[in-house]
């Protein structure tokens, strides 16, 4: 496999990777004072279940690029609009809210259209 294959091969996963992570650590601040253990415990795999539910598009991806590619492009475009507007109603400012869609979705929309790139030239590269 050529560099620039293996290139293509590997950022979409390492990126997937890492945006997962970060989406992850935000449940940490289901760790209060105020609740009994079991509470927070609870409360943090509720906080989760997005990274659940990623990390399973992850698993698909990694098997079959084009499916999960495709997936990751319509979560992250699918959910960008939802999370555009609920960030604006909370602080009123577009660009606050440009900035945490940037974060959040941006990763996995590029994720997405990389996955379909590593598709492509795979393809290509064993009809040659």
């Amino acid at each position: 496999m050529k560099q620039s294959v293996k290139l293509i091969h590997w950022t979409p996963r390492l990126l997937c990777i890492l945006a997962i992570a970060f989406i992850g650590c935000f449940g940490l601040d289901s760790f209060t004072p105020e609740r009994t253990l079991w509470q927070q415990l609870l409360a943090f795999l509720i906080h989760l279940i997005p990274c659940y539910f990623l990390t399973a598009v992850l698993i698909i991806a990694w098997k079959w690029e084009l499916i999960g590619g495709l997936t990751f492009l319509a979560a992250g475009l699918g959910f960008s609009p939802y999370l555009f507007f609920h960030n604006y109603a909370i602080n009123h400012s577009i660009w606050m809210s440009l900035i945490v869609l940037l974060i959040l979705t941006v990763p996995f929309i590029l994720a997405g259209l990389l996955f379909i790139l590593s598709y492509k030239i795979k393809r290509q590269h064993t009809r040659h």
